[in-house]
């Protein structure tokens, strides 16, 4: 019996125990995960407000299916001109081959975009290595560690118009609708 098999076994029986059904689990977990899955209205706002001038991309690490069934849910696809999951690539962030994808799309240099990410390993790390334009890191926990790594550290994502360009370099053209 492998590792997995054992695991799966202990986990199967152990539910079946406390009278929950394992199919259910799965099922439970997902209601949980998508119900607290939400954009907030001062969200909402700043994406609509950046993508009247700017290219938006968006990078997830993670496995293909789990990650588009989040990005469906939030409703991401219009707010963003390239969307690239780790799971549908031979790379995931921090490796610079994802960012550099992600400039070859939406067809810009990568000295002129800026990565903004919660993760210091991956986001920023990522696209300090693919010598992007910029970074920002925005910490999950007030109490993480102070870090040099960024160029901008900021609370919340809806600080980010404070530390973008007030005119950027390349800005949104009628002609850019290209979705990758």
């Amino acid at each position: 019996m492998t590792l997995k098999s054992s695991w799966t076994v202990i986990l199967a029986n152990t539910l079946t125990h406390f009278c929950i059904v394992p199919e259910n689990v799965s099922d439970e977990w997902l209601k949980l995960r998508f119900h607290y899955l939400t954009l907030t209205p001062d969200v909402i706002h700043l994406l609509e407000t950046l993508r009247e001038d700017y290219l938006l991309g968006l990078i997830t690490n993670g496995p293909s299916r789990a990650q588009w069934q989040k990005i469906e849910r939030l409703g991401l696809r219009k707010y963003f001109d390239c969307l690239l999951v780790s799971g549908d690539l031979p790379w995931e962030k921090p490796d610079q081959n994802i960012f550099l994808e992600a400039c070859k799309l939406l067809g810009v240099e990568a000295r002129t975009c800026i990565m903004v990410g919660d993760k210091l390993e991956t986001d920023i790390k990522g696209g300090k290595e693919a010598e992007l334009g910029g970074t920002v890191w925005i910490p999950l926990h007030s109490d993480e560690m102070e870090s040099d790594l960024p160029d901008f550290t900021i609370q919340n994502v809806t600080e980010l118009p404070e530390v973008l360009p007030n005119s950027p370099k390349l800005k949104r053209s009628p002609q850019t609708s290209k979705i990758c």
